[in-house]
């Protein structure tokens, strides 16, 4: 995915910026980067490093006293390196975004045949935030060049834009990744997620809607263009991506984990002598599912923090596998003979589940039954890299449909949770993984426990759904 945060202060704003940037480090672990405008002497301070192989703080420490100035927009990248900085009739500005744009290939022509030229590469190809910052530059003012993004890019895009004056934050047009405002005694912040800024001295000021461009400065914010009226907000956002105490739309993450487990719970008839969860993204519907169902959560698996980070990272399937296995410690002693219930956020491939079930029974577990938050997941995302077309052939549900039906023709049938195509489905994908018993929350489960209207949440993974491109 990816997060990023801005700050405009009256005071330096180095050290708010690299800790709120830091604060988003669950999201993506590729490459890092921080800008700062010092705006009384006019330089622009930029710094840009690998994280894949060790934590954001370790690489940027030796670059704060460097980067002098009140303004600063930093983040955390899933794919390209960001800030880019540009220089053009618009004046100064770097940029950072969260974006997977879809037609890259064709933005990427269209701007080299107006004599556009790109300075950086990612990975081989165009630097999507660079692409991003070329489309600005074709507008006739900031508000104007945003907007061009808008129009021309095919997926998702949000954004943050440092200038000399302040900070433009724009929402991706239909809102599928947030923007949150916070307020301080010194000035204002924009972020991805709003705990990012709690112990920073920052209060929750304003969540930023779909396609919505708001200026911030060290003395509030100004909305430059009124949000849609339509939003598509990721639901993965609470299921998975986003920290526990979190708020999108002012709704909390841990809450409506506890709301999934609590109805699994609920209407779950299996017999077990406590549940537990897959950390961390399974905790919170592993709590709920102990109050809905009765029954004590204990720590079956713990997780080690100070070296592992989030599995989905690493860039090939064989890392994601080895990081998805050392991170987990079984309980042995609390596991021993227990039946035992497992909470986990969502199965994509199966195979880190797979792995983890082994661990369980190689501990003496006597049964495993696993409960996910999620409906099986049968479509790639186009907006968030979570489960990506390019690995959509991947998706055990996927693979689970084809070998049942001899191809891919009869999705449809496999999304209705009533249907006894779904319930041959799930009985495939727990052979697979090899549990005792498998259940998945319902996609209306998933909308009532967050709450919002169904046509304001994507649920695309689940039953293909959206609007927009």
């Amino acid at each position: 995915m990816s997060g990023f945060f801005g700050v405009a202060s009256k005071k330096e704003c180095i050290t708010e910026l690299f800790y709120g940037t830091d604060y988003h480090s669950h999201l993506g672990t590729n490459r890092a980067g921080m800008s700062t405008f010092d705006v009384e002497n006019g330089k622009v301070h930029l710094n840009i490093h690998n994280i894949s192989n060790s934590y954001f703080r370790t690489k940027f420490m030796n670059d704060l006293e460097e980067m002098k100035g009140k303004l600063g927009i930093g983040v955390i990248s899933d794919t390209e390196p960001q800030p880019v900085v540009v220089n053009s009739h618009l004046g100064r500005f770097a940029v950072v975004t969260v974006a997977r744009i879809n037609n890259i290939q064709e933005l990427t022509h269209e701007c080299l045949s107006m004599h556009q030229q790109f300075a950086e590469l990612s990975m081989g190809g165009t630097n999507a935030t660079e692409l991003v910052a070329l489309l600005i530059t074709q507008g006739k003012s900031l508000v104007d060049g945003i907007q061009n993004v808008f129009n021309k890019v095919k997926g998702s895009c949000s954004m943050l834009v440092l200038t000399e004056e302040g900070i433009y934050a724009a929402r991706d047009l239909y809102g599928r990744t947030p923007i949150v405002i916070g307020k301080g005694d010194h000035g204002y912040v924009a972020a991805s997620e709003n705990h990012s800024f709690i112990n920073l001295g920052y209060e929750t000021s304003y969540y930023v809607g779909p396609g919505e461009i708001v200026r911030i400065t060290s003395d509030g914010y100004t909305q430059m263009k009124q949000p849609n009226d339509k939003m598509q907000i990721c639901s993965f956002l609470w299921i998975y991506y986003g920290y526990p105490c979190v708020e999108y739309e002012d709704i909390n993450n841990e809450i409506v984990r506890q709301r999934l487990g609590y109805a699994m719970g609920k209407n779950d008839d299996v017999e077990a002598d406590f549940v537990s969860a897959i950390p961390d993204s399974g905790v919170g519907m592993a709590q709920g599912y102990s109050e809905g169902k009765g029954i004590p959560y204990k720590s079956g698996f713990l997780k080690y923090t100070p070296t592992w980070s989030r599995s989905f990272m690493p860039v090939n399937q064989e890392s994601r596998q080895l990081v998805a296995k050392m991170k987990l410690i079984p309980c042995k002693k609390v596991l021993e003979g227990k039946d035992v219930v497992f909470c986990d956020d969502s199965i994509v491939r199966g195979t880190q589940l797979r792995d983890q079930v082994k661990m369980l029974y190689d501990c003496g577990v006597k049964h495993v039954h696993v409960r996910i938050s999620c409906p099986p997941l049968v479509c790639g995302c186009q907006w968030l890299n979570f489960s990506a077309s390019k690995t959509e052939k991947e998706l055990i549900a996927l693979r689970c449909i084809e070998e049942l039906d001899g191809s891919l023709k009869n999705v449809e049938a496999y999304k209705d949770s009533t249907s006894k195509e779904y319930a041959n489905m799930v009985e495939l994908i727990r052979k697979k993984v090899g549990v005792d018993t498998l259940k998945f929350n319902s996609l209306e489960t998933v909308v009532n426990s967050i709450g919002l209207p169904k046509d304001q949440v994507c649920v695309h993974c689940f039953d293909g759904s959206s609007y927009g491109e």
